[in-house]
């Protein structure tokens, strides 16, 4: 616990300080895809709670509930006989850098919402992960053709230091949003901050409103 608490200090210091991981900028000029404070990276760095689980696709499984009228568990074979999609995606971390055309390969989240059929209750999204992490959402900013549970990355699995084998991908909001190691989904009557917000992380997350903190 000590050592998650050292990371997850560490990380506050380098969104504090916008930086994050091994960068390796690149020359970008003009500013209309590159929101305010964030620079340009051709490499993709890795930031995390000092965890990567180690998942097993025979052991994969992610759960789907909450408010919902088909509430379902996939385990991999079942998620990738959903409908898959490509996308291609910027990738803003609040660390201020910026990863430009990702290309992704999923289960889009509007097919999900098909799948289980969310109650009209239903107005926020909580995501949890394998290594214990949550995000929050609404649930309007989830149903989005760009946003995926993606599964690939520029035509390479998803590795497991990127949140392999299944992260979730929201290009409209700071990377943090996106969960790595997906495991639960929750639809919720109610806004539940996750792992971030209540350590005064933006609720919203909005890129081009430097929307960083509460």
């Amino acid at each position: 616990m000590d050592d998650q608490n050292s990371l997850t200090k560490a990380k506050e210091q380098w969104a504090r300080a916008r930086r994050g991981g091994e960068e390796r900028e690149v020359f970008y000029e003009g500013d209309e895809r590159l929101p305010p404070g964030q620079h340009l990276v051709e490499t993709w760095p890795v930031l995390d709670l000092g965890i990567k689980p180690d998942i097993p696709l025979s052991e994969w499984t992610v759960t789907i509930g909450g408010c919902v009228e088909a509430p379902v568990t996939w385990t991999w074979e079942e998620f990738l006989a959903q409908p898959q999609c490509r996308n291609v995606s910027d990738f803003h971390c609040v660390t201020s850098w910026s990863r430009f055309d990702n290309e992704w390969k999923g289960v889009q989240f509007k097919d999900l919402i098909l799948a289980v059929k969310p109650l009209p209750s239903a107005k926020f999204v909580l995501f949890k992960s394998y290594d214990e992490y949550t995000t929050n959402l609404p649930l309007e900013a989830c149903d989005d053709d760009d946003v995926l549970l993606a599964h690939t990355w520029n035509g390479h699995a998803l590795s497991k230091e990127h949140g392999g084998p299944v992260r979730v991908i929201i290009p409209k909001r700071y990377a943090w949003k996106g969960a790595k190691w997906v495991k639960e989904i929750t639809f919720s009557e109610n806004d539940v901050k996750g792992f971030w917000e209540v350590r005064g992380y933006s609720n919203t997350a909005f890129p081009w409103k430097n929307d960083r903190y509460g």
